[in-house]
């Protein structure tokens, strides 16, 4: 009990000390996630306004394969891009295996699904009725569209919520595709991992209530958001 009120202790000082090595461990966190959850974002909701709206080939095929993706395993996904990005694989001449793009790619990987499918389903959820009352203003089949976009915005910008929280949570395939090198590649999740299997908790814990304030934070406000639009 004696180590565990001195490991919460020593977390907080850590915190309130802004600590030079767990501000560089949140930066690059913060870095390779918010970049990775603006190209998911941009492409999935570009695919999901073509899945709703556009003639795609293999409709039913791409919708169902985004739902199934939602739930892939984050090793999977760093396996499969550690074999492509290795020196005998196909994109190992890029040379980013253990860089920092890597792992951008990799939860890129992850948050697509879930942006796409989410927002897809918010937009196929809208009442019909809605864009045949803009078509019948005189609106032309795009502006319908997005007006049919602007009625679902709260269940997209949820879809990205969710994305950004599956790979700020993340933690195996960042493992595998960028390598836990201190300093370089070493984030939020994996430092936690690495200082808990060597005993070393105070930076664990301080990077633990660091992610559930950002978690915290990001909740709120998308509530904020949510009572904004509905009031």
């Amino acid at each position: 009990m004696e180590r565990l009120f001195y490991s919460i202790k020593e977390a907080f000082r850590l915190i309130i000390t802004l600590d030079s090595e767990m501000l560089g461990i949140v930066s690059l966190s913060l870095g390779v996630s918010i970049a990775a959850i603006c190209f998911a974002s941009l492409a999935g909701i570009v695919l999901a306004y073509a899945l709703a709206f556009r003639k795609v080939p293999l409709k039913a095929f791409v919708v169902s394969t985004m739902n199934t993706f939602m739930g892939l395993p984050p090793v999977v996904v760093g396996l499969v891009l550690y074999l492509l990005l290795s020196r005998s694989g196909p994109m190992g001449f890029m040379k980013l295996l253990y860089t920092p793009y890597a792992m951008v790619i990799a939860q890129v990987l992850l948050a697509l699904p879930i942006i796409t499918a989410m927002s897809h389903a918010s937009l196929v959820a809208v009442r019909p009725a809605i864009k045949y009352a803009a078509k019948g203003l005189g609106a032309s089949d795009a502006q319908a569209s997005i007006a049919v976009v602007r009625y679902a915005r709260y269940g997209i910008i949820s879809s990205v919520m969710a994305g950004l929280g599956r790979v700020m949570a993340e933690v195996g395939a960042v493992l595998i595709v960028g390598g836990n090198i201190a300093g370089y590649t070493r984030v939020m999740t994996t430092t936690i991992a690495l200082e808990y299997d060597k005993g070393n908790f105070e930076l664990a814990i301080a990077l633990g209530i660091i992610l559930l304030l950002i978690a915290l934070i990001l909740n709120s406000a998308l509530y904020m958001y949510q009572r904004k639009v509905y009031r």
